[in-house]
């Protein structure tokens, strides 16, 4: 029988590729913003494309804040998703979720923006259950302009510019800078390792 997986509705651009890569690893997806059905989810998908302050007033607007940060269950946020874990980011000056101590900043000016392509992740945390399987220094698909810079929480790590967190961790909550629904066969693996997690 497949299990089903929550994808949070923040009204973001990758919601259907997010919902397809899952439905292709055999799970049953639920795409919304009902909050009963969020807090009960065996796990939980927070995904985003676009600006921190747009996605924060969908969830602020739905009364979702809450609801995420009291999730127990295995969370994963997917590119801004990532970045709205996070206490403040400098993209709008926007107050974020707050999980994870940590602010997003902006890539550095000397880079061409956004950063868009493959890039080379290096996972510090090796044993980690997300990265279980993958081979080291793996590439994964980026589209972005802002990140985490390395912190405690980073699990892995990439390089544009300068260094940035490419994935975190803080309890059950996870995040990947990159997209691992458009990252091939090694997105599909770390896709697959989070839903496979036991909750």
């Amino acid at each position: 029988m497949t299990k089903e997986v929550v994808i949070v509705d923040t009204g973001c651009a990758n919601l259907a590729s997010v919902n397809y890569a899952c439905e292709r690893l055999g799970y049953r997806t639920c795409v919304t913003w009902q909050k009963d059905v969020i807090a009960t989810a065996e796990r939980v998908i927070l995904p985003g494309v676009g600006h921190a302050a747009y996605a924060m007033r969908r969830l602020a607007e739905r009364g979702l804040i809450p609801v995420i940060s009291a999730l127990k269950q295995p969370v994963l946020g997917i590119c801004l998703g990532m970045q709205l874990l996070a206490e403040h980011s400098e993209e709008g000056n926007t107050r974020m979720l707050g999980i994870m101590p940590a602010k997003v900043t902006r890539l550095p000016e000397r880079v061409r923006l956004p950063h868009m392509g493959w890039n080379r992740v290096h996972f510090t945390a090796e044993h980690d259950e997300l990265f279980s399987g993958i081979v080291q220094d793996s590439y994964f698909y980026f589209v972005h302009s802002y990140a985490v810079p390395v912190s405690p929480w980073t699990i892995a790590q990439s390089t544009y510019g300068i260094g940035f967190s490419a994935a975190v961790r803080i309890g059950n909550f996870f995040g990947v800078q990159f997209h691992p629904e458009k990252s091939s066969t090694t997105g599909r693996r770390l896709l697959r390792n989070f839903l496979e997690m036991p909750t």
